[in-house]
């Protein structure tokens, strides 16, 4: 099992920036894909990105593409989420998240969750 933990929300206004972290421990970081989800508040938890095990492969969910970067540094053991230009539907609880396998497929590939950051971005 690996544990996750996440950083970096807080407050921000509309068009702004910020910068997420998860740092990781546990089982080995660098061989397994990472991913970001978040949940507004009345909605169902969605996918925003995820990144190979190696970070060479980058996925993202259509409202965010453009806006948001996901990285990793496999030395540190930590994923990150740049994300840009953000908007008052950016809203919500940001979740890291680890996959049993090297490559982003889908969603169920994510069996380990970090406790979650707040973001809110004001108009």
């Amino acid at each position: 099992q690996v544990q996750l933990v996440e950083s970096g929300g807080g407050l921000v206004q509309a068009g702004g920036s910020l910068r997420l972290s998860c740092a990781a421990s546990g089982r080995t970081f660098s061989t397994n894909a990472m991913g970001w989800f978040r949940q507004a508040p009345g909605k169902e938890r969605e996918f925003v990105a995820a990144i190979s095990w190696s970070g060479l492969s980058t996925y993202y969910s259509s409202s965010v593409k453009g806006r948001f970067t996901i990285s990793r540094d496999n030395a540190k053991n930590t994923v990150y989420l740049q994300m840009n230009s953000l908007k008052p539907g950016d809203t919500a609880v940001y979740y890291c998240a680890a996959s049993d396998k090297n490559y982003y497929t889908g969603p169920a590939d994510f069996g380990s969750w970090g406790q979650g950051t707040q973001v809110t971005v004001s108009s």
